[in-house]
Formats: C-alpha cells, sequence, structure tokens
C-alpha cells in the first residue's frame, strides 16, 4: 500500500489495495464523499499546520487498520467455524506496525515535514496480516492435485504365445505318447514272409492345476474410487499371469505345480561341440541336435538379460556381430525367432518346435470374482476379490524341446 502527498494543492490522494481511490478536499463536508471509511473522512482545515494535518492522518490510519484487522478476525472465526476445531488458520493480526507509526516514523515524511508540506513523497506501507501458503496460514485451504496410480513393473509374459492351445472339460487331459518305432519296412523277393513293424504308444496323463490368489477391500473402496477398483482387477489378472508363466517353463509337477517344459525337455547334447565356440555357435549346435531328431525348431526362448549381451557381441576388428546400435532387426538367430524373457532363468536357453511338442490346455479362462459371503465380511462392510484360471500343460514331445546353457561358450 503506497500514500501520497502532494504539497501546495488542494488534495491529498490516497491508494488502498481492496478500495477505490480516496480523495480528500479540503474545506468539503463529510457527506460529500459517501463511498469513503468515516475514518478517513472528515473537513480538513485549510490552515492547519502540516504536523497537525499528519497525526489528524495518523489517527484515521490507526482506526482504519483496526477496522481492517477486525475484518479478518471475522474472517478467520467462520473459516475456524466451518472447517471444525483446531488452531486457528490465519495469523495474529493484532501484533506488528501500525500503518499510522509506519508513516510518522518514515523518512519520507521527515522530509516533506522539513520542506513546509510543498513537493511530493510516497510512503510504501507493508501488510500486517498476509496470508501465504504456510501451515499456520492459508496452507490447509489449498487442496493438491491427485495424479494418477503409478504401478509397479510388469514382466513381458510371451511362453503361452508360444504353445497350442486347446480347451478341456475335465480335470484330467490324456493322450497316447508313441514310444516305440521298430521299422522293419524292406524289399521282399516274390513269394517271400514279409517283415513285421512294431509300434509302442503309452499313456500319458496332464493335471489340470488351479492357479488362483485373492484380496481384500473394503466396499467403501470398491464403490468409492473405480480407479482402485480397475488397478486391483487387473493386479489380479497380471499376478496370475505371471504364475503361469513360471508353471509353464519351471513347474516341476510336485503336488499342485504344472510339468514344465524345461522338466521334460531334452538335455543339450555337448558332444561334438568344438573349442572355443561363441553363444551363437552353441545356440546353432542346439538347433543342429533339433534338427537330427527330425523335430526341427521354431523359436529360441532366451533370457532378456543374455540376449542384451548376445546383441553387443563383436567380431576382431570391433563391428557388431548383430545389426549394431542403429539397426531395427526383430530379434532372431539363425533365422529363427528369439523370444527375450525375464522368466527364462539366466544363462540358459530353450530351443524347440513349441506349438507342435505341447499344448495348453484350458479348463477354465481367467475369471475376477467379488463375494461378500466370505468369512466375517458381510458384518465388517469388506469384500474378497478372487481371480483363478485351471489348466494343464501336455508335451506331447519332450524330443523337440532342447535345454541348456552357454558354459562351452567362449564368448
Amino acid at each position: 500500500m503506497n500514500i501520497i502527498f502532494l504539497g501546495n494543492a488542494k488534495t491529498i490522494y490516497r491508494k488502498i489495495p481492496g478500495y477505490e481511490n480516496m480523495i480528500f478536499f479540503r474545506g468539503l463536508p463529510m457527506n460529500a464523499h459517501p463511498k469513503l471509511p468515516r475514518a478517513l473522512c472528515g473537513t480538513v482545515r485549510a490552515e492547519a499546520s502540516p504536523e497537525q494535518l499528519f497525526r489528524n492522518l495518523q489517527v484515521g490510519l490507526d482506526t482504519f487498520q483496526s477496522q481492517h484487522n477486525q475484518r479478518l478476525s471475522n474472517i478467520e472465526a467462520a473459516l475456524n467455524a466451518g472447517l471444525g476445531a483446531g488452531p486457528p488458520i490465519l495469523p495474529d493480526v493484532g501484533g506488528g506496525t501500525s500503518w499510522g507509526d509506519q508513516v510518522v516514523a518514515s523518512s519520507e515524511l521527515a522530509a516533506f515535514v522539513s520542506a513546509a508540506g510543498k513537493g511530493r513523497v510516497q510512503i510504501a506501507l507493508s501488510p500486517q496480516a498476509a496470508i501465504t501458503s504456510i501451515g499456520t496460514s492459508g496452507g490447509p485451504l489449498i487442496q493438491p492435485d491427485r495424479a494418477d496410480a503409478v504401478a509397479m513393473p510388469r514382466r513381458r509374459l510371451t511362453v503361452r504365445g508360444l504353445l497350442g492351445v486347446g480347451t478341456t472339460g475335465s480335470n484330467m487331459v490324456e493322450y497316447p505318447r508313441q514310444n516305440v518305432r521298430d521299422n522293419q519296412a524292406a524289399t521282399v523277393a516274390e513269394g517271400a514272409l514279409k517283415p513285421e513293424s512294431n509300434y509302442g504308444f503309452a499313456l500319458a496323463q496332464a493335471k489340470v492345476a488351479t492357479i488362483a490368489h485373492w484380496v481384500a477391500v473394503s466396499r467403501q473402496a470398491m464403490d468409492d474410487a473405480g480407479q482402485l477398483r480397475t488397478i486391483i482387477n487387473g493386479e489380479l489378472r497380471y499376478g496370475l499371469a505371471l504364475r503361469e508363466e513360471t508353471q509353464l517353463l519351471l513347474g516341476d509337477g510336485v503336488g499342485t505345480n504344472l510339468l514344465g517344459l524345461i522338466p521334460q525337455a531334452t538335455a543339450y547334447d555337448v558332444t561334438g561341440q568344438p573349442a572355443g565356440i561363441s553363444k551363437f555357435d552353441v545356440l546353432l549346435h542346439a538347433l543342429a541336435q533339433s534338427e537330427v531328431a527330425d523335430l526341427p525348431a521354431t523359436g529360441v526362448v532366451v533370457n532378456s538379460s543374455d540376449w542384451m549381451k548376445l546383441q553387443g557381441l563383436k567380431d576382431g576388428q570391433g563391428r557388431y556381430i548383430g545389426s549394431g546400435p542403429m539397426g531395427t532387426a526383430m530379434p532372431t538367430a539363425w533365422g529363427l525367432d528369439v523370444v527375450p524373457s525375464n522368466s527364462m532363468p539366466v544363462g540358459k536357453f530353450l530351443v524347440g518346435n513349441f506349438a507342435n511338442s505341447a499344448t495348453i490346455y484350458d479348463r477354465m479362462t481367467p475369471v475376477v470374482l467379488v463375494s461378500s459371503e466370505d468369512r466375517d465380511n458381510f458384518i465388517r462392510n469388506m469384500l474378497t476379490v478372487l481371480c483363478e484360471e485351471r489348466i494343464a500343460l501336455a508335451v506331447r514331445q519332450p524330443a523337440a524341446l532342447i535345454y541348456g546353457d552357454y558354459a562351452a561358450a567362449a564368448g
């Protein structure tokens, strides 16, 4: 706020933030200025000395500030009443130096008086009750913005997409698997006995396993937060798919576990592997093994970090073996698709004809169920959110899957 004095003029001009400009005319009656605060209106005698004039002005300013402070106190009381009991949300406005004291003590006014009220002077006044964003002032009235929830990272899941998919209506899938092939087909002479071949089959079984988990949520949270409901459903489904991928790859068949691809795969044969070969050479040797078994591979599953290292391999002249950092080629090795996955153990690989060697049977596709009848949910106003699926895995051709590591690789 600024006070401006104009010497040798008929007016005293004053600006107060929040009020219209107010002009004091010497010798005019109070009712000539109906918009001015009464404390600042009145007749100013032309013959009054500057000292008397400023004393009268100080009284008017002090009176006005007192009324201003009272208004702030009323606002504080109203806000506190609306927000409930608690500490005052506005600072104390009773202390500090009044506007009148600031005017009288200013060096600008002293210079103006010494000049017999001639000239022009501007005095800056400091507010006594500023509202700020701190906790003891207007901070509680400021509401923070709420952004979308940030979920934890999710793994890229790829194994299901490699396999054949079917359905079942039972808790067990049985299929005959050939285990004997004694082929005696030959050319024969006229009138001679024909040779007999022999074929054998064994009945294999793939049990249906249930993968499930649940979470408890209050009814209020589910009803009042649509975003929370979406996150819970998404997290439950993702958790189910993550466990499914682990079971498809690594399940040991013990108890309720599936018997996965890796425990049933054929071990990588290092026979005939030359010394000092690279990791890409190891993969080529595994592909050759599947070719010899008459079960040519269609893809390779590797650990994601291992694949990053393979992409960084260089030749003897420091050139990248692959497409290099500027390349846009899809992950491939020896003409086959490569599927990087963090579900594959580090340092291991799985080469195979996946779609023809193994099939997932869905007994129940993933579902999300919500119930208020679990335990004491009804009287506690809680909900149980359950997500589950039932699947079986049948590995029909274990020889079509080659599992090994890069232990013999030199780089």
